[in-house]
Order: structure tokens, then C-alpha cells, then sequence
């Protein structure tokens, strides 16, 4: 992976997330009345939210999960409720603040809440990692290195997320210019599941890894596609 370009991209999202669109995002995360176009946003993030979340153990007892990316934290908590140890980790210091504001009282304590980059190996090892929408601000190379950063740390599963390119996307995308940028989300990467596929199945440090299940949730101007990756 380009370092430069990396953190160049970590920066802008940074940015984004920990002051243009800090109180956008505590609402939208919240029961909080929104616009048309963000409550499709938030029911498509519910839904995937509760995807992912099904593809985790329902018992979590004794396991460590990574929230790469974990926002305003509702993944979190509810891994935490069912047993989970909980690494949170996102690079706008703002939410998670709100994350550990808004952590019931009986799970904090299973959950280690960190400002910082998702790649840190200072982290340690996990048994289930998750990137809900992380990933989507990447292309498919940048995607595939960091998997593969990821992958030597995580013994059972890695969960994530990427826009999948469709022209009914290309289309929505260029409609949602003509927004408000208050409704805009920061720049999204559109990837071919097809390029996205055979490139995991040729990264030599991935060849411990395959593919599992996918699912594609998409409701109004939100659209991401749920890959999972286990190991062999």
C-alpha cells in the first residue's frame, strides 16, 4: 500500500468525520428526525449493521472482536452485550467520544475505546474482525492491503464492507451532487466484485483466507455490499 496515499485518504475522511459532518452523523446515528435522504441512509445502515451482526457468534463469550472503524459505536455495544471483548477503534476522536457517551453503563467496561488508525499492530490480535463502511473510501488494491495487514492479527473471520460499482450506483452518485453537501457522504470508491474476488484470491497473504458469505443491502442512497472472509 502507498503510505502517502493511504494517510492522504485517512486524512480527508478524518476531517470529514471529526468536524464537517460531526453533528450530521450524531443525528443520523441517533432516533433524531432526518431528512428523506439520510433516514434511507440510516435504515440501510441498520440493516446492514444487523447483517454483519448475524454472521458474528451469538454467543461471544471469551472472543475479541475489532470495530475497525466503529463510529458512533452501536456495533460495539451490541457484540459487547452478547460476551464480546471489544477493540473500537476510529480515527475522528469526536465520535468516539460519542460512542463512549452513548455505551450503556453495564458493557463499558468490554469495550476499549481507541482514536487511532485501524492498522496500528500496537492492537494486538483478534478473533473476528469488522469494517462496516470503513472501506468504502478505498479502492480495490488500497482494500486488499489492508486486509492483508489485518488478516496475520485475526484468527477466525474478518467482516467488511465496499460499494459495489453498478451503473444504477454511477447514476444515484452523480444525482446525489446536486444535494446539499450537508447530505453528501465523503468520497466513496466504487468496486467490481468480480475485480474485488479474483484480487483476494491472488494476494499471497491471503492464500489462508477465503471467501465466505456476501450480502448486498440497499435502501434509497445507501448502498454497500457485505463480504466475508474466513479462515482455512
Amino acid at each position: 500500500m502507498s503510505a502517502a496515499t493511504y494517510d492522504e485518504r485517512r486524512g480527508r475522511l478524518q476531517t470529514y468525520f471529526d468536524a464537517t459532518a460531526v453533528k450530521a452523523w450524531a443525528q443520523l446515528t441517533s432516533d433524531a428526525k432526518v431528512s428523506r435522504i439520510r433516514e434511507t441512509v440510516r435504515q440501510g445502515r441498520d440493516r446492514m449493521r444487523a447483517t454483519i451482526l448475524s454472521w458474528l457468534p451469538d454467543d461471544f463469550a471469551g472472543r475479541t472482536l475489532l470495530d475497525a472503524g466503529c463510529g458512533t459505536g452501536s456495533l460495539s455495544v451490541e457484540a459487547a452485550q452478547r460476551g464480546a471483548k471489544v477493540t473500537a477503534i476510529d480515527i475522528a476522536g469526536n465520535l468516539v467520544a460519542l460512542a463512549e457517551e452513548r455505551a450503556p453503563a453495564e458493557v463499558r467496561a468490554s469495550i476499549d475505546f481507541r482514536v487511532g488508525d485501524m492498522l496500528s499492530p500496537s492492537l494486538g490480535g483478534f478473533h473476528h474482525v469488522v469494517a462496516m463502511d470503513s472501506l468504502i473510501h478505498y479502492p480495490t488494491q488500497q482494500i486488499i492491503a489492508v486486509l492483508s495487514e489485518l488478516a496475520p492479527r485475526c484468527g477466525h473471520s474478518i467482516v467488511f464492507t465496499f460499494a459495489p460499482q453498478t451503473p444504477l450506483l454511477a447514476v444515484m452518485w452523480g444525482m446525489g451532487r446536486l444535494f446539499p453537501r450537508a447530505d453528501r457522504a465523503p468520497a466513496i470508491e466504487p468496486v467490481m466484485e468480480t475485480r474485488l474476488r479474483k484480487a483476494i484470491a491472488a494476494e499471497p497473504r491471503l492464500a489462508n483466507w477465503q471467501v465466505g458469505r456476501t450480502q448486498r443491502i440497499t435502501s434509497g442512497f445507501y448502498t454497500s455490499q457485505a463480504l466475508e472472509l474466513v479462515r482455512t
